[in-house]
């Protein structure tokens, strides 16, 4: 089997993240890979019945921000460089599809709740990707002890 050559990690800057990028930063290290991370965040998309109009855009700018600053942290301590680091805003399994074909990326790599029953084994997120995608998908088992 030959190795990955793209490595995309999908994270979503909970504390479980590390344990998902140590397995990324594993595997670019042991195929000598280019590794990129990518963090969606979702559209403030809040339901409000009557005629009040609401502008999210301000709490938005600062959602991005605050995301931008704790990707950065997380990057340095990974060893992630600042050019492999992409924040998007959008549904989180067509962002990663996109950048994954955009990248032509070998494996997506992301974290996935191991709770039970087969229907429970990958969260909602993590199945999107891995039913949508046209590469190799990883899911991390995090948040289980042992």
């Amino acid at each position: 089997m030959a190795g990955y050559n793209t490595i995309l990690l999908a994270i979503d800057l909970s504390d479980e993240a590390d344990q998902v990028a140590s397995k990324a930063v594993s595997l670019a290290k042991a195929d000598n890979a280019q590794l990129h991370i990518i963090h969606v965040i979702e559209p403030l998309s809040f339901a409000y019945g009557g005629d009040i109009p609401m502008d999210f855009s301000r709490i938005q700018e600062e959602l991005q921000q605050q995301a931008e600053d704790q990707l950065n942290t997380f990057c340095e301590k990974h060893s992630i460089a600042a050019n492999k680091q992409h924040i998007v805003i959008g549904r989180p399994e067509t962002e990663i599809h996109a950048l994954a074909e955009d990248l032509e990326a070998d494996v997506i790599v992301l974290g996935s709740h191991g709770r039970h029953g087969l229907a429970l084994l990958l969260g909602s997120t993590a199945n999107g990707v891995l039913h949508g995608a046209n590469c190799d998908v990883l899911a991390v088992r995090v948040g289980h002890k042992e």
